[in-house]
């Protein structure tokens, strides 16, 4: 695509993948026209939640350390370019409560290439710093230095006033793409009944992407119902950065937290894909007793003195999950000027400003795409990022 002609892309989609996209593209020379149904960061959004948290271990996979590591980067110079806070440093805890380390430690020679400390610890000093954790069961831990959590739903928007701001536009409206014809993309349908034409596009819509090419993604990608909570911890210091940082555990479940901080509460949140399949549209998002019960039983154990803590809080979100793990940034393989982001598979916010930048380069230069984002591998491969997931219906 010739930058000099400045060309028209249309984005569809406000969320991390969406908005840095649009954003770079903007800054890269493009006139970018951004939509989204319902706007950038809202409920229903993959990344419409309070808070993720930010880490750069990621097993085998460099191509996640390298990204995690090209995200810092940019959510530091951000946010001294808007004055204002999106990414807090509070370290990560790494608790092992089973033998096998193998996750972390093949991601060791990565980190160490892109320059992102990680060391273990003994559960002595575990034990003496972190007073409020219980180490029942715990065989190991690390502390992971430059991890921490970002502000999802405010940076999405401030991502998006970045793009009016540069000169694109934003349009809160419903997309859908229209016929492809002669291996192009001829245009998409919005909601109010209007046809946008541009000369390129990018879908990155989250759960949406099976239902907008359904021949193409949905034998592949699988919605989850995912469920976090948010219980009000007791008066003092205890549970906010600095007495205690962002908490990674690897178990036979996988759970992961983020101290008071944000004012909503002490989150929790497992990370595993076995709930129910999930229409982010159409679905209630309500908790369920059985969820929340397993996350009380959680506390118990290693959080002992929240046991009893009221629930002040909780989300219902989703997972869009590839059989991999892994994303997709990928052109359409029959239309060459339409491109589709998603399947972030519950670990993609952290990396929307590198994913925003990936996809602008191949989009405006031509750059080879990535094999492991690619949608041709998709149903073709086994591998698991980490624990898979059965979807009932």
């Amino acid at each position: 695509m010739n930058l000099k002609n400045k060309p028209h892309i249309a984005v569809i989609g406000a969320g991390a993948m969406g908005g840095w996209t649009a954003y770079f593209l903007q800054q890269t020379g493009a006139q970018v026209t951004l939509l989204d149904a319902w706007g950038p960061g809202h409920s229903r959004a993959s990344s419409g939640g309070e808070t993720r948290v930010i880490r750069s271990v990621y097993g085998p996979h460099d191509i996640y350390v390298r990204m995690v590591a090209d995200s810092f980067k940019q959510w530091r110079a951000f946010e001294e370019k808007w004055k204002v806070s999106c990414y807090t440093k509070t370290g990560a805890l790494w608790l092992f409560s089973v033998d096998d380390e193998r996750y972390l430690r093949n991601s060791l020679p990565f980190l160490k290439r892109h320059s992102l400390p990680i060391r273990p610890l003994e559960l002595e000093e575990v034990e003496a710093r972190y007073p409020q954790i219980g180490l029942e069961g715990v065989r190991s831990v690390w502390i992971e230095e430059e991890a921490g959590f970002l502000r999802a739903r405010r940076s999405c928007q401030l991502v998006a006033d970045a793009v009016v701001s540069s000169g694109g536009a934003f349009r809160q409206t419903a997309a859908r793409p229209a016929a492809i014809k002669n291996g192009r993309l001829s245009g998409i349908e919005l909601s109010d009944g209007s046809r946008l034409e541009a000369d390129a596009y990018v879908f990155a819509c989250g759960p949406w992407l099976p239902k907008l090419f359904p021949e193409l993604l949905a034998p592949h990608l699988q919605i989850t119902r995912q469920e976090v909570f948010f219980f009000a911890p007791p008066p003092g210091e205890d549970y906010q950065y600095p007495a205690l940082p962002v908490w990674v555990e690897f178990g036979p479940i996988f759970y992961y937290g983020i101290p008071h901080g944000s004012g909503r509460g002490f989150k929790v949140a497992d990370d595993i894909r076995t709930h129910t399949r999930f229409d982010p549209e159409g679905d209630d998002r309500m908790p369920t007793s059985e969820r929340l019960a397993q996350a009380r039983a959680f506390l118990r154990r290693r959080f002992p003195r929240l046991a009893g803590a009221p629930l002040i809080e909780s989300r219902v979100c989703q997972y869009t999950n590839s059989p991999d793990g892994h994303l997709v940034v990928d052109r359409h393989p029959e239309a060459d000027n339409l491109w589709i982001a998603g399947a972030g598979t519950g670990h993609a916010y952290k990396l929307g400003p590198a994913i925003g930048q990936h996809l602008t380069g191949r989009i405006l230069n031509g750059e080879a795409p990535e094999p492991e984002l690619s949608i041709e591998r998709l149903g073709k491969t086994t591998e698991r990022l980490y624990n898979q997931f059965e979807v009932r219906e």
